[in-house]
């Protein structure tokens, strides 16, 4: 009689509850299973950049991991490990390693088919080359809070060098008006250096040339002399008023519209020449990000003030024709927000046959705008020529002519690889490594 009673008050719902875990768990390792396959079928096996390697000898599969992914179903447990079941949608929080109670997960670049290239950096954040130092997104983190806590830090290991009493050369020179140019300005204020900070194009940087209210910041970051900043889910328009704003308070100046052509080594430091001036520097911080020139594609009309390389403001492109050329995130976010404005008509050309390195959420935005008939994908086409109100297209194998008032071109850029080699600075190749 009392083996029943326990039976029925202890052990039945103890298995009843084990039974539910156990489906529960099934169903989460099919479906991980599942995106997997399909992320490796349509060729997103590949992180492209920063990403998780996890040991499957220390994994105890946990979920530690998966719950502090901030971007969602990144990881997932197969086999009662975790994995990585979207490779391409990584972009290297990091959250991952840190929460993972055995030490399982290293943050590696690249993989053992895919190199990345980026400049050998020191933990100091200095390079092989005395005096140059290197922080945020072209020394692998993209991340804005990750590239504000580094222009931070680079610029405490620069404050720390020992200064030259009345010397007419300037403690630092920095070159970047994005996130970590901006941190490390504050830093620079706050260690009271000498300073420029130098700026090719307008406040924000790389950040600038993201579309239109984009969720650019999801995490806290800590600013120099501003603290803590507790955003949540604040977009590109909106952060960069805030910089703007910071600037103002502080008595930050940018110098925009600035480019620096080249850098001469000098005995005991550099000189910085740009486009309008030269400066004479002990130090300098690399932190223009990984942008680059944005790349062409080399055909006639390319030259035509009708042509761009990056989606601004969506909104002077109201009721006009326009053609997206590219597959990857820019080009998919620009035409599917294109394609929202009224009136607009949107062509999207890409030389592929899928959208292989295109993040889901973007791939859905424009598959949505297809069905809607508001988006027109053209897979397998190359642009010919661009003319002044037409564009000639190749779509497999015919020639097509389109009407057309703007061409807008995310096709990538080429990396400032060769600026860095011209100071000396060395470049490695990282094939699954840290």
């Amino acid at each position: 009689m009392q083996i029943d009673i326990f039976l029925a008050f202890y052990a039945l719902p103890l298995v009843a509850i084990w039974t539910a875990y156990v489906a529960l768990r099934g169903r989460a390792e099919a479906r991980a299973v599942a995106q997997r396959e399909v992320a490796l079928r349509s060729g997103l096996g590949e992180p492209a950049s920063l990403h998780p390697v996890i040991d499957q000898t220390l994994c105890i599969g946990c979920k530690a991991c998966l719950s502090a992914c901030p971007e969602g179903d990144i990881l997932g447990l197969i086999n009662n490990k975790a994995e990585l079941i979207e490779p391409s949608n990584c972009i290297g929080h990091g959250a991952c390693k840190a929460a993972c109670p055995r030490g399982a997960i290293s943050l590696v670049f690249g993989t053992e088919t895919r190199g990345v290239e980026l400049p050998l950096v020191r933990s100091d954040f200095q390079t092989n080359v005395a005096g140059i130092y290197i922080a945020g997104e072209l020394g692998g983190m993209g991340l804005i809070r990750n590239a504000i806590e580094q222009g931070r830090q680079a610029m405490k290991s620069i404050a720390s060098e020992p200064r030259l009493p009345h010397n007419e050369m300037l403690d630092v020179v920095i070159v970047g008006g994005g996130p970590a140019g901006l941190s490390a300005s504050l830093e620079a204020i706050e260690k009271k250096l000498k300073f420029v900070t130098i700026e090719q194009g307008t406040f924000g940087g790389t950040v600038a040339h993201y579309p239109r209210s984009k969720v650019v910041m999801t995490a806290p970051a800590v600013l120099p002399i501003v603290g803590k900043v507790k955003f949540r889910e604040i977009g590109k328009e909106d952060l960069i008023a805030f910089w703007k704003s910071v600037a103002a308070r502080t008595g930050l100046r940018i110098h925009f519209k600035e480019r620096v052509d080249r850098v001469v080594a000098l005995e005991g430091g550099f000189a910085v020449q740009t486009t309008k001036q030269t400066y004479l520097t002990r130090r300098i911080l690399l932190a223009i990000g990984r942008r680059g020139t944005p790349r062409r594609l080399g055909i006639p009309g390319e030259e035509l003030p009708k042509v761009a390389y990056q989606l601004i403001d969506p909104e002077q492109y109201r009721g006009r024709h326009i053609l997206v050329v590219g597959g990857g995130d820019s080009a998919l976010e620009a035409a599917a927000t294109l394609a929202e404005q009224p009136g607009t008509h949107v062509t999207l050309s890409y030389r592929d046959e899928a959208f292989a390195r295109a993040k889901v959420r973007n791939r859905e935005r424009v598959e949505a705008a297809q069905v809607a008939r508001r988006l027109d994908v053209l897979l397998g086409s190359t642009v010919a020529e661009i003319g002044v109100d037409q564009v000639r297209l190749n779509h497999r194998g015919k020639e097509t002519v389109r009407r057309n008032d703007s061409v807008i071109i995310c096709i990538g850029g080429i990396l400032p690889t060769d600026f860095l080699r011209s100071m000396g600075i060395a470049i490695e190749t990282k094939y699954g490594t840290a």
